[in-house]
């Protein structure tokens, strides 16, 4: 894990010290006003609002910690200075199965998923079967319902949208 980089778009950083900064400067400190309010009415093993708040205070803290490790190892990548024609990190691309049906996916890191919106992560089945492919290609992913097949349409790289973090 100590070599492992965290490959990001610009917006899907942002995101994550976004919810870093809204843990650590609102929930926290709020949580925190709960549990001392809580422990001082007296008795803490039946006090559910300070049972509640510790437990609170350690989720908290547990996502804390792994928004930290993300953001220390993120290696942003800005699909807008992308200037090559194969499909590398931050590619939206455009795909026909072999029934004439088009696909449109942006290669994102796994922190900024979406497979509603087509944000698919580079670690992903279909992410690493078309990394490295251009326009014309065909690619073959593996699914669990059987192989896929693919002929590549379009490759662009363009500002991807990631949704902003909202508390």
């Amino acid at each position: 894990m100590a070599d492992e980089i965290n490959y990001i778009t610009p917006l899907g950083f942002k995101r994550l010290q976004d919810e870093h900064e809204h843990l650590t400067k609102v929930e926290r400190p709020e949580t925190v006003k709960v549990v001392t309010w809580a422990a001082s009415l007296g008795d803490r093993s039946e006090n559910a609002d300070y049972q509640y708040g510790k437990k609170r205070l350690r989720e908290i803290d547990r996502r804390l910690r792994f928004l930290s490790k993300r953001i220390d190892i993120a290696k942003i990548i800005d699909p807008e200075t992308i200037d090559i024609h194969k499909i590398q990190f931050g590619a939206t691309v455009v795909v026909e199965d072999d029934e004439g049906c088009e696909k449109k996916f942006s290669i994102v890191g796994t922190d900024e998923i979406d497979t509603k919106r087509g944000l698919i992560s580079w670690k992903s089945p279909i992410g690493k079967s078309l990394i490295g492919r251009e326009e014309g290609d065909e690619v073959i992913v593996k699914t669990p319902k059987g192989d896929a097949e693919y002929t590549v349409i379009n490759v662009e790289y363009k500002k991807i949208e990631i949704e902003e973090f909202i508390p």
